[in-house]
């Protein structure tokens, strides 16, 4: 009998290894066998360029320092990390759901706090939006169109900015797209459970920053219902599970806290009567819609630091550099796209991914163009994915477009008829964008080589695109006609991307990034904040120009910055309550805390956000963000301190809001007043009758 010798080990492992898997990882660096064969390495230069522009020197980047200490307390308590509070005793809860918490706080819990540990998952959001934009682009119009589309979402200027922070925008986005291509699954195939994963997905996003992740939801609505492959019974039936799973996804952390007797939970931050329901209709609701001018939800009137509500917003000298660059090319590709697919049939998925990015562009841009409430420029990053999928179509599209409205000069007069007046879109929508992009770029002439040079690459490229695209339309040389197209594209990216760079160089202000210089009104333009953290440096001088709790004699430890403008639409110290005490403070407090639970109660969040990050102890904010809050009241108070769970308050020489008079007028005729630290006071068990 003969005895067979076992293959060689490495022959084993290549016969154990399926084909398909060897074909899928193959995949992953060289893209289908249909793709391409630039395409897919094009797809990783891009996700590499996004990642460093989102990555470049983040330990240097503080983040925002409200949402900071609320990671920071999470990875002291599961309580204060499942209700998103403030503080590790849990006294009150940020505005805001806490999904963005839980997903930096996790990473927190493993990597150890700090601010680029905070932000590596906003970075690795921001990427992940890219490459699922990218796979939902080239799905219905091609790897180019998908190219193109990527490349502008990653050089989209306020994305950066916001990427590099810690603001909870990148999930956002990043929900709101996993919804979307969960949506485009159901309407090519016609089956329930994409649907329902859509609406999990909202949900989430819901969890993340309310009411904003609903913008999209009527576009949503419309492309199911007009363009799923499904009769009609069938597609109203499963619109309405989709919504359930959507209320389901949305409500459940809401029902559970509103839920639980106020007693065991925190007090809900912005809201005005300690629910979160108030929370979704009120300040995160209708008052960043109406403002001043809403009965519901006048928690959120406020500034707006994106300059006047109209139509004309998102183009003012604020807005026009974070978002406005592509806006002209994606509304004329709008408008061609759907022109061109016009006698498609009802379930034609290109014309349903029109109709979805299309409405996800209007949607987002009538909300904050005409917005009164509070609006900071960052939210528009909700907005770009939109617009950067219009843009990647539309290079496609309004191409196509033109080389057949080209081919038209030597056909019939019947034939030249129908196609002739496509071969004018495409340079005009060139020559609009360029012309606004030099626009953009003359307002921040002077503010460095970087914009001049962009300025001139925008310009010469774009005259080259038009003039290239007129003579490859005359003289029908195709080659001509394709370099015009990528000298468009350059003129079309040469500005966002000089805006990106700079943002990414630079370190962003984490209560309003921005990127780019400033180009008008006090909030506009990218700005710098103090490091913060445990360890970290936190004296705020307030409006009569000395911090709260700041030695009567010396000097104060600390910088100066001024935040509490954000959401109040003033001056630090605005409310009683935007004053940062000092470092010897909270020195002091820490060597004298006695066991008290909370170190100190101050009038806001911003005051305690930076207690907390430098002292690493819990800190009341009684009045939440801009001290209108009733989270504490004097009942409250006098059961905090007869229990020993706290012994020291600031009071300031403003009060505390009118709300809270009571509680000043109480601990300065009941407590100790600290010497040494103006506006500080000690109450012990015995002061409370």
């Amino acid at each position: 009998m003969t005895t067979l010798a076992p293959p060689p080990v490495h022959e084993a492992r290549h016969r154990a290894e399926p084909p398909a898997a060897r074909g899928r990882v193959r995949g992953l660096f060289t893209g289908a066998p249909e793709d391409p064969r630039w395409a897919r390495p094009a797809l990783w230069a891009i996700l590499v360029l996004a990642t460093a522009l989102y990555a470049w020197n983040l330990s240097s980047v503080t983040g925002n320092t409200f949402y900071n200490a609320a990671v920071y307390s999470g990875t002291k308590s599961w309580k204060a990390f499942f209700f998103g509070a403030l503080d590790s005793g849990s006294f009150i809860t940020v505005d805001k759901p806490p999904f963005a918490l839980w997903v930096m706080g996790l990473s927190a819990r493993v990597l150890g706090y700090g601010t680029w540990q905070l932000a590596l998952p906003m970075v690795a959001l921001g990427t992940g939006s890219v490459a699922l934009l990218y796979r939902m682009v080239k799905r219905d119009f091609g790897a180019v169109a998908a190219t193109i589309a990527a490349l502008a979402l990653t050089l989209t200027p306020i994305t950066v900015a916001i990427n590099r922070d810690t603001n909870p925008d990148p999930v956002l986005v990043f929900l709101m797209l996993l919804g979307a291509a969960a949506l485009m699954r159901a309407v090519r195939t016609g089956r329930l459970m994409p649907l329902v994963w859509s609406g999990v997905a909202i949900g989430f996003a819901f969890n993340t920053k309310m009411m904003q992740a609903y913008v999209v939801l009527p576009a949503f609505f419309l492309v199911y219902l007009w363009a799923a492959n499904a009769p009609l019974g069938r597609r109203v039936r499963n619109l309405a599970v989709g919504t359930v799973a959507l209320v389901a996804g949305s409500a459940w952390w809401m029902v559970v806290v509103d839920l639980l007797p106020a007693s065991s939970r925190p007090y809900i931050g912005g809201s005005t009567d300690n629910t979160v329901w108030d929370l979704v209709i009120g300040y995160n609701g209708f008052g960043r819609i109406f403002g001043a001018s809403s009965s519901v939800g006048s928690q959120g009137n406020g500034a707006s630091f994106g300059g006047e509500a109209g139509m004309y917003r998102l183009f003012n000298s604020i807005m026009g550099g974070q978002i406005s660059w592509l806006i002209p090319f994606a509304l004329i590709a709008l408008v061609g796209g759907l022109v061109l697919r016009g006698r498609a049939p009802r379930t034609d998925a290109r014309r349903a991914a029109l109709l979805l990015w299309g409405g996800w562009f209007v949607l987002h841009y009538l909300t904050f163009a005409l917005a009164e409430g509070t609006f900071h420029p960052y939210y528009v990053t909700a907005m770009a994915p939109g617009v950067a999928a219009l843009a990647g179509i539309g290079a496609v599209v309004l191409y196509r477009a033109f080389v057949e409205g080209s081919a038209a000069v030597g056909v019939p007069p019947r034939e030249r008829i129908r196609t002739w007046g496509r071969g004018w879109v495409l340079p005009a929508a060139v020559a609009v964008s360029t012309v606004w992009a030099v626009v953009l770029l003359q307002r921040v002439s002077g503010s460095g080589t970087l914009y001049t040079v962009a300025e001139v690459v925008a310009g010469v490229a774009g005259a080259v695109a038009v003039i290239g695209l007129l003579l490859g339309r005359f003289t029908g040389r195709q080659r001509l006609t394709g370099l015009a197209a990528l000298a468009a594209v350059v003129a079309l990216l040469a500005g966002p991307a000089a805006y990106s760079v700079s943002a990414a160089a630079s370190r962003t202000n984490g209560t309003n990034p921005t990127a780019g210089p400033s180009t008008g009104g006090a909030m506009g333009g990218g700005g710098q904040r103090p490091s913060g953290g445990p360890g970290g440096s936190t004296g705020q001088s307030g409006s009569d120009g000395q911090s709260a709790g700041q030695p009567t004699s010396g000097t104060e430890s600390g910088d100066t910055e001024s935040d509490s403008a954000s959401r109040t639409g003033g001056s630090a110290g605005g409310m009683g309550g935007g004053t940062q005490v000092s470092s010897a403070m909270i020195t002091y407090l820490k060597k004298n805390q006695d066991g008290a639970t909370w170190l100190v109660a101050v009038a806001t969040d911003q005051t305690a956000s930076s207690i907390i990050l430098e002292s690493g102890e819990p800190v009341i904010s009684m009045g939440g963000w801009s001290g209108s809050d009733d989270a504490m009241t004097l009942a409250k108070l006098k059961s905090l301190v007869k229990a020993g769970k706290l012994h020291y308050i600031v009071i300031s020489d403003s009060g505390q809001g009118s709300s809270n008079t009571e509680i000043s007028t109480w601990v300065k005729k009941n407590g100790t007043a600290v010497s040494d630290y103006s506006g500080l006071y000690r109450l012990d068990a015995s002061d409370v009758s």
